[in-house]
């Protein structure tokens, strides 16, 4: 297997007029490709902070970052964008689906948006609808969908530009027990199937044990568990 992620000694700080907060502490981290990684620790541990650092939506302090052939500490905004848009598939533990859209169109459109013509964009997304097993509720707004079935179509969504690298911030932390074992699920069957990478953070252990790897990040340091 070929490295999808190289990390080495990232640090975050942030900076305020009373004091300076280490977040992440010289983390180090490799994930081969088709890996599925998971990431455990308590609230305030670095772990959604290292996501975003490497989902491009956060900025690292030090140290260096690598997905693919990305080295981000050395992009500019156009080419994070790029990067977000297209290597990474970002799955958090709110849904953020558009509300006035439906659930066909949310997955459609951020294909739509990348450049893929309009008649390929819904071709994507009615298959991975299909995949998530929620093809006749296409039609339907976020509003009138259970909590369980908009995470299903955030799954969706994250695969629909064929990203190379999914990232999962408590993707279940928002369900009941019954719903986040049908989400690990999914998740796992459809990274599987589409052989992606995935690196996920998670406080549910029976969802982090389905993982190849399974890592703890306790005061800002990265371990094996």
């Amino acid at each position: 297997m070929n490295e999808i992620v190289r990390i080495e000694n990232l640090t975050k700080n942030y900076v305020s007029q009373s004091e300076t907060l280490n977040v992440l502490k010289g983390v180090n981290l490799v994930v081969q490709k088709g890996e599925r990684v998971c990431v455990i620790g308590e609230s305030g541990n670095g772990k959604s902070t290292l996501l975003n650092v490497l989902g491009g939506i956060d900025e690292a302090s030090g140290g260096l970052v690598k997905a693919g052939d990305y080295e981000l500490t050395k992009m500019t905004e156009d080419q994070l964008t790029e990067y977000r848009s297209t290597f990474v598939g970002l799955i958090f533990q709110f849904h953020y689906l558009l509300k006035d859209f439906t659930a066909l169109e949310n997955i459609f459109l951020p294909a739509y948006m990348a450049g893929v013509s309009k008649a390929s964009a819904m071709d994507k997304a009615k298959k991975l609808l299909a995949d998530v097993g929620l093809s006749e509720r296409a039609g339907h707004l976020p509003s009138q969908l259970s909590g369980g079935e908009r995470q299903r179509i955030a799954v969706a969504r994250a695969l629909v530009n064929d990203p190379q690298l999914i990232l999962a911030d408590e993707p279940t932390g928002n369900l009941d027990p019954a719903n986040a074992a049908m989400i690990g699920d999914l998740l796992f069957d459809m990274t599987r199937r589409y052989n992606k990478s995935l690196l996920l953070v998670t406080h549910d252990m029976n969802l982090a044990r389905k993982g190849d790897r399974l890592l703890e990040m306790k005061d800002g340091v990265l371990n094996q568990k």
